[in-house]
Order: C-alpha cells, then structure tokens, then sequence
C-alpha cells in the first residue's frame, strides 16, 4: 500500500499547481481546487503514517528504476509525521489566506499567483520528508526554495524585496555548501542514496566523515536558522504577508531540523559532532531569547522566539540517545502547530490593531475577546505552561538531558529552563500592553514617549532639525519622526494612514476559523500527548536502529 500512496504527497500538489494556474482567471475555481488538493494530502499522510505505524518503513522506486539508480521515496514514522503535521497546517494556512482574499479583494497578494506557488511549496516540502537520496533531497529544498522566493515577495513592496533579498542570498548560499557536500560524498563513497552512505560512510577514515558530515551540518545549519547561522531569519520572515509568514515559521527552518534529523541518526551515528551540536543549541536557545525579549513588535519577537526554540530540537538531537531524540520529534511536531498558529493570530492583531507595534496596541481583549484566547492559548503553549504540550515536550528533551549525565548535557537543561522562563516574558509583555492594557493608553502620546525612551536621551548641544513651518524640531518631536518611519517600514502591506481604517474592519469569519482550528490543533496536541509521544517513542528508536530503513529500502540487511 506504501508503494502507491507514497508519491502522491508530491504528486498531488504538483498536479494541483499545473491545475491552479490552468483556471487562474476563475479565483474561486482556484481557492476551490487548492483547498481540495491539500485536504488529499493530508487524507494520504494520515493513511501512510497508520500504515508505516502499523506495519514499520516501507519505500517506492520511482519509475521502476532498480535502487541505487532511481529516485527512492522512503515512509518510515518520522516522515509520516511530518507529512501528518505539514499538511495539516498547511491547509490551514491555506484557508486563512482564502478568507484574507476574500475580505481584502486579493490586494497585494495575487491570488493567480500565491495559489500555484503555494502548491509548489507544499511538494517541496512533502519531497523532502520523503527524500531517501541526497540529491532528492537537494531538490526538495529547492522547490520549496523557489516557491518560498515568489510568496516572500508578493505584492513587490520596497520591505518585502529588501527581506527576500536576504532570503535568497541566504538560501542560495546554502544551497550551494549542501550541493558541493553532495559532491564530495559521491566522490567519497560513488553514491547518493542514503541507505548504502549508512554503509559506505562508515568505511572511511575518520577526517572524511568528519569533514562530509560538517558540510552537510552547514547547510542544513542555515535552513534550520541554527545559531550562529540564523541571523538573517528575523529580517526576512516578518515582512511577508500573514499567512506566507506563518508557513515559513512553521514549515521550512523544521525542514533543516528534519534533514539533520535524518542524517545525524542515519549517515553519522557516531556521534563525533554531537559535543559542538550541544553548544550550537544553547546559543541558539539562549541568544535567539534574548533577542525577542528585545522586540516591541509582535512579528519579530515571535520570530525571534522561533530561532530559540529550534535550540531545543537541536539538544534532543545532540543527545543521541532514544529519548533524546523522541523529544526532539514531539517538539518539532508541537512547534510546527504553535508557531504556524501564532503568526496567523499576529495577522488578526494586525487586521484588528492596525499594527503589530505592542507600543501602539492596546484594548485588544476588551475589543475582541476571541481574538484575545486565539492569542493566549498558543502562547501560554509556547511558553510551557501545564499541562500543555510544550511543557510534556520541554519535559520529556530535560529529562533526556538529566539522564545524559554530562556537564554539557545540564548546563543545556538550565539553559532550556532560563529559556522557558524568557519566552513567558516575552508573551506575557505581549499580553499585557497589547490585550490588557487600556486603549486610552495607546494613541500617538504613549507611543511618542515610548519612541523617546527607545531613541534615548539627545546630544547636548544638538537640535532635533526644523518642522515644515521652519521652527526647530524638540528632540522628543525628532524621535516620534523616527520612530513613525520604522513602524511604517515594518508594516509594509499598510499606506501610511491605512491603520485607522483597518482597525475597524471586522475581523473575517473564514480567518478567525481557520486560526481558531489550528489552536484547537495545539490543544488536541495535549489531549493525544500520550499516542504522540510513544509514535515519537517508536519513531526514535527506528532511528537509531537504523535496520528499518535499510531493509526498507534493499529488502536486506546486507547492502550493496
């Protein structure tokens, strides 16, 4: 059954996107058609996740083409997950920016363009979970790649070239350190497919795996925004419209974190890398924290919130051991819910506030109670709070950390806790000035002197320059300017005077449903802990087994 359910995760978003551009005259043929797609593809990643379940991995040579020489899909429990909880929220996101379309006439965002595109994306994704070669996978990241560039710059606003520029340097930089690490395992081993390197790469002296393994760790490294490799994230990805954002923050760094899932269990089992992956987590935890406790918007904190808790797959990762890495599984599945849900909710806050700026919000509870739960929840999520499922996940990688015993390994476990703690800061502060505070906190005084406060106390002797009518500017007059321009620049779907008219738009029903689907996905994530974890449990102990996979795809242990 494997064999022929396994292709269409890729095929059907394809086909779909050929489909999509064909009836691109007739948006609501196309919204149709995309929504059908992706709700098939979930359908087909919950039937191979119970298959792979049930009856273990199982793989399909595409084309008939005997293996090594073809191109090998491989389902085993990781990947089925994946697909499980990458189609899931992406179908949500998708009918998010349905109704965003709807409400708003698809400006800035055409709708014969985003639907394909997205598609694009979604098969990129879906073929890279299921790449059993290095070059397949190479070309998962690709296509994914190519369609993320389109939707990052939709609408081609002067801040969204800007972040998709830093985006494509980004991603082609490694793009071009993951193929030349290709290039040096073939010239290594004379193979790509990832189950004869688990043979092959253990034959050569120890520098070789060394050095492949770095290469490899590099380019995945920076599509996992792993620190110190993650600073072009939080300038590219709050930017994009809403829903383009949320399926990056959810989908695409999670994709890195899967490939080096997969390669750390499968090609590199030694574990030679495992002390230098334990530092790059608790940098990446504790500097990505820091920064968002940093941020007075609402899209870069959470972006910055994203880099950090990549930290925390890194360390089960590092771990290497059966529950280190079954924690690391639980939190990519958990983070994928929580963060797609979270940078939905900041497009309400968005639609709703006229801004994302917490200086410049206030009163969001009282004007819209529903919108203030579709934001606690997720973030109370994210935080940790129990009995949620950010906290069994944040629970089960300390307890993996504990139970390693090293130095390294419970410095990680404070580093995990004093993150934690940071993170319900800075989601508290959200909270509190966005939702709680009064409204009659947030017009232009509050946020003049806030802005004061931020540019900091003025040179003596200097003046703030000269107003339209030629009177000299006071310096707290020179930082309202300053700081009006950044908040513009930071809200580039908004013309200068457009927050007053969004903020009383209501918010769309399709929206607030989709999100509020997606939050009840977070809280469901709580309520099927227990299955969860103990398929994350199964899953962690196929991989450091490794003999699943390899029978998988020869049928035999004994692999040419």
């Amino acid at each position: 059954m494997i064999e022929v359910l396994a292709p269409l995760p890729v095929l059907l978003p394809l086909l779909g996107a050929a489909g999509a551009l064909l009836v691109s005259g007739h948006p609501t043929f196309q919204r149709t058609l995309s929504t059908a797609v992706l709700a098939a593809v979930l359908t087909v990643s919950v039937a191979l996740l119970f298959i792979a379940d049930a009856e273990g991995a199982g793989s399909v040579s595409v084309g008939g083409w005997p293996v090594p020489l073809g191109i090998v899909l491989v389902v085993d429990r990781l990947s089925a997950l994946m697909l499980v909880v990458a189609s899931t929220v992406a179908l949500g996101v998708l009918v998010f920016a349905v109704g965003q379309g709807s409400a708003d006439g698809d400006e800035g965002t055409p709708v014969s363009i985003f639907h394909p595109t997205f598609l694009v994306l979604v098969a990129g994704v879906s073929n890279a979970f299921l790449a059993g070669d290095l070059f397949n996978l190479y070309v998962g990241f690709e296509i994914l790649l190519m369609a993320s560039y389109v939707l990052l710059t939709l609408g081609g606003t002067a801040a969204r070239i800007r972040g998709g520029i830093t985006y494509v340097v980004v991603s082609l930089t490694s793009s071009l350190v993951f193929l030349a690490g290709i290039a040096l395992v073939y010239a290594a081993t004379g193979t790509v497919n990832m189950a004869q390197l688990a043979v092959r790469l253990g034959e050569l002296p120890e520098g070789t795996q060394v050095l492949l393994q770095s290469m490899l760790l590099i380019a995945f490294g920076i599509k996992a925004a792993v620190f110190p490799l993650s600073a072009w994230l939080p300038d590219s990805y709050p930017t994009a419209p809403a829903p383009v954002t949320a399926v990056f923050a959810g989908l695409l760094t999670k994709v890195g974190v899967y490939a080096i899932i997969r390669t750390q269990t499968l090609l590199f089992p030694d574990g030679a890398l495992d002390d230098l992956l334990m530092w790059a987590a608790l940098a990446t935890m504790l500097i990505g924290i820091l920064g968002a406790v940093a941020q007075s918007d609402l899209r870069r904190m959470l972006s910055f919130t994203l880099v950090s808790h990549i930290g925390y797959m890194v360390f089960g990762i590092a771990l290497g051991t059966a529950a280190g890495l079954a924690g690391a599984v639980f939190y990519v599945a958990h983070h994928i819910a929580i963060q797609t849900t979270l940078f939905l909710v900041a497009g309400l806050v968005e639609r709703q506030g006229g801004t994302t700026s917490v200086h410049r919000l206030g009163g969001l509870a009282r004007r819209s109670p529903l919108l203030a739960v579709l934001f606690f929840v997720p973030a109370m999520n994210l935080a940790g709070i129990p009995p949620l499922s950010g906290f069994i996940g944040k629970l089960g990688l300390l307890q993996a950390g504990v139970a390693e015993g090293s130095v390294l390994a419970f410095a990680l476990v404070g580093g995990g806790v004093v993150t934690s703690l940071l993170t319900l800061l800075a989601v508290a502060r959200v909270w509190t000035r966005a939702f709680w505070r009064p409204p009659s906190q947030s017009p232009a005084d509050d946020t003049a002197a806030a802005a004061a406060m931020d540019a900091g106390p003025s040179r003596p002797g200097s003046d703030g320059g000269e107003s339209p009518d030629g009177r000299p500017r006071t310096a707290l007059q020179d930082a309202w300017r300053r700081h009006t321009a950044v908040a513009t620049a930071s809200q580039p779907d908004l013309p200068p005077a457009a927050g007053a008219v969004r903020a009383l738009r209501p918010l769309p029903r399709t929206m607030v449903g989709a999100t509020a689907a997606l939050v009840a996905l977070t809280v469901a994530l709580t309520g099927l802990a227990g299955p969860l974890y103990g398929l994350t449990d199964r899953a962690a102990t196929d991989l450091l087994d490794r003999t699943p996979y390899l029978t998988s795809v020869f049928g035999t242990e004994d692999i040419p």
